[in-house]
């Protein structure tokens, strides 16, 4: 092979990869906007596994606290709480980190 046949053969590929690349970037850029706001009003704030491959989740959700039940095939909502109630956990101590079962006691007797 002749330098002007390498030429030939890694200029359409390198074309190629600098298209794709530009792709990657428009994907990641616009992806997660929809209707003119991004998506991140969504926050797990805790987990706890309780068997292998099922887990008990919070989450919190815009104006909305979740506490869903996920396993492989499936994911229950549990309980769902609003904004007000879930402001109490940044009211008791905001210098505790309180664990997931603490919180999970707590909403589940309201």
């Amino acid at each position: 092979m002749s330098f002007f046949e390498i030429i030939k053969l890694i200029f359409p590929l390198l074309i190629i990869s600098l298209m794709l690349y530009g792709l990657l970037v428009f994907v990641k850029k616009y992806s997660f906007k929809r209707g003119g706001r991004s998506l991140q009003n969504i926050k797990v704030l805790s987990n706890q596994m309780i068997m292998p491959k099922k887990f008990l989740s919070v989450v919190r959700v815009k104006d909305k606290l979740l506490i869903l039940g996920i396993s492989e095939n499936n994911i229950s909502l549990l309980k769902e709480i609003e904004a007000e109630e879930s402001d109490l956990i940044t009211e008791t101590n905001p210098n505790m980190q309180q664990g997931f079962a603490d919180l999970f006691k707590k909403y589940l007797n309201k």
